[in-house]
């Protein structure tokens, strides 16, 4: 039997620090991610983990 590992990726909430508006982005993206209110840029790609210029307010599994 094979086993299955488990995604490394996550989701994250994160909070626009311009409008306050709270949305999930993904872990590893790999495109720039803006606020969806305000459109101000909340996480940038990096070749691997998305750097979040946000604060952080939840990891979801």
């Amino acid at each position: 039997m094979r086993e299955i590992k488990e995604p490394t990726s996550k989701f994250i909430k994160v909070r626009c620090p311009k409008c306050k508006n709270e949305q999930i982005v993904f872990g590893k993206s790999s495109t720039r991610i803006s606020c969806l209110v305000c459109g101000k840029q909340v996480a940038e790609p990096t070749g691997g983990k998305t750097k979040i210029k946000a604060r952080i307010l939840e990891v979801l599994e």
